[in-house]
């Protein structure tokens, strides 16, 4: 296996690494240039760039820009900094490229009606890889959703057992009812998925929380769930619900540090029975329009 094989490998697999390579060199250098090392996100390593001093700052800066998610080049003087000397003839300067392997952005999307078909467009064009789910073969399929890596029309619990999202992985609920939200959201929660957001009104969210604590799911597992689920800008149709949660999808995929207008009341909130009240205005989004 080559280094690119390597890179697609860990990409599958949702996880994260950082790829260096010698993109310059002047003078006499321990390796060769476009030489590439591959730092993986447990720290092991593929390939190598020479050794040395050199390999193990990189090997520190490649986990730091796997973190960050930012590209950075490093530059190296092997004469002059005397923390290079390995007894070799070196005395070159290198430069060094590293930049992120980042997990595909894959999308579950639980439910094919309206607004997942409006999602699946949105998301796609933003650069996830959709996978469409749902228990109507009559709206989940090809015609539907013809670019979509997979579309699964089968029920939400066969679906759901043979599924096992990575911690890259985005999870939306847009099923056609309440009850099958809450079938989909139960294992969702217990899921690796970075990111899970439910459609509908506070008032059902408060409900469905409530009622899956009552079945023994710690209140914890809740306060990452978005709902309800985008940005909020004031979206009515199908296409505008599908426009927020996309937005909502690429702030968490780059990791945006400003405060932005979850829609989401429940984030970042204590979510213990006692606390969630029914009284409270709800934000709707309304069922028939799934």
């Amino acid at each position: 296996m080559d280094i690119y094989e390597e890179i697609v490998k860990l990409r599958r697999e949702g996880r994260r690494g950082a790829v260096a390579t010698i993109v310059n060199v002047r003078g006499s250098i321990p390796s060769f240039k476009t030489a590439k090392m591959l730092v993986r996100d447990d720290g092991s390593i593929f390939g190598t760039i020479g050794g040395g001093c050199v390999e193990a700052e990189v090997w520190q800066a490649a986990r730091e820009v796997m973190e960050q998610e930012k590209p950075r080049t490093l530059t190296f003087n092997l004469n002059q900094d005397p923390k290079y000397d390995t007894g070799l003839v070196c005395g070159g300067t290198l430069d060094i490229f590293v930049e992120p392997v980042l997990p595909q952005a894959l999308l579950y999307i639980f439910g094919a009606g309206h607004v997942s078909n409006s999602l699946y467009r949105s998301a796609k064009g933003a650069g996830f890889d959709v996978i469409v789910l749902d228990d109507r073969a009559a709206y989940a399929n090809r015609e539907r959703f013809p670019e979509a890596q997979e579309v699964v029309a089968e029920d939400f619990d066969l679906a759901m057992a043979r599924l096992d999202p990575s911690e890259s992985a985005y999870i939306v609920i847009v099923t056609r009812g309440h009850r099958d939200d809450m079938r989909v959201l139960r294992w969702a929660v217990q899921t690796k998925a970075g990111y899970v957001g439910m459609i509908g009104s506070k008032r059902k969210t408060i409900g469905i929380f409530e009622e899956l604590q009552k079945e023994g799911l710690p209140a914890s597992l809740f306060e990452r769930v978005h709902a309800p689920i985008g940005l909020d800008i004031g979206a009515v149709t199908p296409e505008e619900i599908a426009v927020s949660i996309t937005a909502e999808l690429i702030a968490v995929r780059r990791k945006s540090e400003r405060e932005l207008p979850h829609m989401s009341w429940f984030l970042g909130r204590n979510l213990e029975p006692e606390s969630t009240g029914l009284n409270s205005e709800s934000v709707e989004q309304p069922d028939n329009k799934r």
